[in-house]
């Protein structure tokens, strides 16, 4: 009897032990992770955007050291900035949404869109003789990205999408160079046929979500200083200050004024009564120009403070930005550990249930085997002895 008693606790400890082991693996897979072909898109298109930055730049920044500053060279300086700040804003827009097959679906129609806005559509005299610039540059960066999709799928989605991507196009053109726009994803999951609650089945692992909120917050530091002293340099480019002329009218004062000095010298008496006719003459010129000065300083003071609240507003911007994405990364968490603590107790409920069960059966063959054995063995016996009789 020792002897079964002592069977029974060991046979107890090991369905223990491979319970355990199983809520081990259960508590690791409590939390869906994003498939590793989510995880590529991810990766780039976030690549991609770093691509998408410098090649926007470097062709708005030829084209605003090319152009002069006449009243035609200043339209298309203020394109030129637009471009930057509207393109690179609507990427971000585009390229950092939850789901990695929504950021490529959104940022490959967007490129799509900005290709076919300077080729053809309402934007493509925005630049005058630098537009071909502008197209050649739009047209490579969609070229490229749709070949970084090309290796995430197969052919015939390849080809289904991108006639989808080129209706989209045709559908929701861009209408100015602000770029306002709505997301493509939707229509691609109308599309696809795919409902919208089985196309986001993961949000990924606590470590994904956290590398997310990292490389967002990374990108949002770096382009907001550029974007902002962009946004600056529009608004100035836009008031009345011309920072040029002020210049070269101090140079021409400083110059008549030299002559002067050398011509006293030579000749004074002259000089002398030279200079009261001409403080009779430019006392209403002198007043004249000091009224205006008195009103550029009062014009540049206004525009100093409208900037400095449009930085202020900015930068408000950024930091209720930043706060919802914190939020949003929170909740996320707390949903995916709500989750988990389900998970757990769901299989631990079961794992209990199986063991009772076990138990139950292991204790059953245990004592009633063997009685039922002997009362067999028994009948057979007295079977025996009653035939001899």
């Amino acid at each position: 009897m020792k002897a079964l008693l002592r069977l029974s606790v060991l046979v107890v400890l090991g369905l223990l032990t491979t319970a355990c082991s199983l809520i081990e693996v259960k508590l690791e897979n409590g939390v869906v992770p994003l498939p590793q072909e989510q995880l590529n898109m991810r990766l780039f298109s976030r690549d991609f955007s770093s691509t998408f930055y410098s090649r926007v730049e470097q062709t708005a920044d030829h084209i605003l050291a090319l152009e002069p500053s006449d009243e035609q060279g200043i339209y298309l300086k203020s394109n030129a900035l637009m471009w930057k700040i509207n393109a690179e804003q609507a990427l971000q827009k585009a390229i950092f949404q939850t789901s990695p097959l929504a950021a490529m679906v959104d940022t490959w129609a967007f490129t799509a869109q900005m290709s076919e806005f300077y080729d053809t559509g309402a934007g493509k005299a925005l630049f005058g003789a630098q537009q071909a610039q502008v197209i050649a540059t739009s047209r490579a960066l969609a070229a490229q990205f749709e070949k970084t999709v090309k290796g995430f799928v197969s052919q015939s989605d390849f080809n289904n999408n991108r006639e989808f991507i080129k209706q989209y196009v045709l559908d929701n053109p861009l209408i100015d160079i602000t770029f306002s726009r709505n997301s493509a994803f939707n229509d691609w999951l109308i599309f696809r046929e795919i409902n919208e609650f089985e196309a986001v089945t993961s949000l990924g692992s606590v470590p994904e979500v956290m590398s997310d909120m990292s490389d967002r917050m990374a990108m949002i530091s770096e382009q907001m200083p550029k974007i902002l002293a962009w946004k600056a340099e529009l608004y100035a480019l836009h008031s009345n200050i011309n920072a040029e002329e002020i210049q070269a009218t101090l140079v021409s004062i400083g110059e008549t004024s030299a002559r002067f000095q050398e011509l006293m010298a030579q000749s004074p008496e002259m000089m002398q009564s030279l200079a009261v006719d001409m403080r009779r003459e430019l006392s209403p010129l002198l007043q004249q120009l000091s009224d205006s000065t008195d009103d550029k300083l009062k014009q540049l003071s206004v525009e100093r403070q409208a900037l400095e609240l449009m930085v202020k507003n900015e930068r408000l911007a950024l930091e209720n930005m930043v706060a919802r994405e914190r939020i949003a990364a929170a909740a996320n968490l707390d949903e995916i550990s709500k989750h988990t603590v389900e998970v757990v107790f769901q299989e631990l409920t079961k794992t209990l249930k199986s063991l009772i069960l076990y138990f139950v059966l292991f204790l059953m063959a245990i004592f009633f085997a063997p009685l039922s054995l002997g009362v067999w063995l028994g009948r057979r016996m007295g079977d025996k002895k009653a035939n001899k009789a």
